[in-house]
């Protein structure tokens, strides 16, 4: 199962469309705990009346709550807006990577939130990309389609599209699993391997249905990372993922006994923290555009993860 236009920004956002891939293990689920286990802060109920009230389509299609999904069917999830049927512009600045007429890279600060949601009207990267694209119009609507997901406080590069054909085009990128995604973590301890690979399933975290875990019931999740340099009690990774299951790669790093440094809900709450947030990166993007050609976009560590980093470096030769 691949999370694709799916609002970002903080866990309680949920305004605007989301689309679901059932995978192999997603056999015969019911359509009201697909969504409800791969949106996991949606409860059951919310999802059955979304179902109801036609908000949910299984390729185009009206379905019940009981329906059983297969492999290969699209599901769409349209979350009515809170506020305003109409995301509204922002002339907020954009570091912007690549465009051209149907998609747009952007390089994304931490503390921006994605798409609008209740507590967070203005001041999104859609309110950005609206005003920045005024003719934006991706499924009948004036919003753009947010095709992956970067939390708030995550930082890099996140691709969007202007267009349906855009949407369309980037939809099957992630369906085929062609989409490199490369992120640059730093977690505590010195991890040991050089690289490794975390094959564990992911779900909501029985004790805390606000988190995910390592759980035998989730769903399959696979995490790869090698190590790219050791500091004291830190060490900074450059990891990629096959599957993008919610929080994937905190979730994973930590189960791994590696959490990720500045991680307010998965680290360690008895440590303080050397960088002013959780220090993940999106790093790379390579991607196939709608014309057809292979695309590559690089971000550099911003200048706060920068900081870290050179601190931990004058440490550890401190401590040589």
């Amino acid at each position: 199962m691949l999370k694709m236009s799916r609002p970002d920004g903080n866990e309680e956002e949920h305004d605007g469309s989301i689309v679901l891939l059932p995978g192999r293990d997603d056999i015969g689920a019911r359509l009201d705990r697909y969504i409800a286990d791969n949106l996991p802060d949606l409860s059951r109920g919310t999802v059955q009346q979304l179902i109801e009230s036609g908000h949910v389509l299984v390729d185009e299609q009206q379905r019940k709550p009981k329906f059983r999904v297969t492999p290969g069917e699209v599901v769409t999830i349209e979350i009515p807006p809170p506020l305003e049927d109409e995301i509204q512009p922002d002339a907020i600045p954009l570091e912007i990577i690549y465009e051209d007429a149907d998609i747009i890279v952007i390089d994304k600060p931490a503390g921006m939130v994605v798409h609008p949601a209740p507590g967070h009207p203005r001041g999104t990267l859609a309110n950005a990309l609206v005003h920045h694209v005024p003719g934006i119009a991706v499924g009948g609507s004036r919003r753009p389609g947010i095709v992956h997901r970067l939390d708030k406080d995550t930082s890099g590069l996140i691709v969007a599209a202007k267009t349906d054909r855009g949407r369309t085009a980037l939809v099957a990128r992630w369906a085929d699993k062609s989409v490199e995604k490369t992120y640059l973590a730093l977690v505590w301890g010195t991890v040991e391997e050089e690289s490794a690979t975390i094959d564990a399933p992911i779900g909501r975290d029985p004790k805390n249905r606000q988190r995910m875990a390592v759980v035998r019931s989730g769903r399959e999740a696979v995490t790869h990372f090698r190590v790219v340099e050791r500091f004291v009690d830190a060490s900074l990774l450059e990891v990629n993922i096959d599957t993008g299951r919610t929080h994937q790669i905190r979730v994973h790093l930590a189960f791994a006994g590696h959490p990720v440094v500045g991680d307010a809900i998965y680290g360690p709450a008895s440590k303080s923290s050397v960088a002013p947030r959780q220090f993940l990166h999106a790093s790379q993007l390579g991607i196939a555009l709608p014309n057809g050609e292979r695309a590559h976009y690089s971000s550099p560590l911003p200048q706060d993860l920068e900081r870290v980093v050179e601190i931990l470096r004058i440490e550890t030769r401190a401590a040589m």
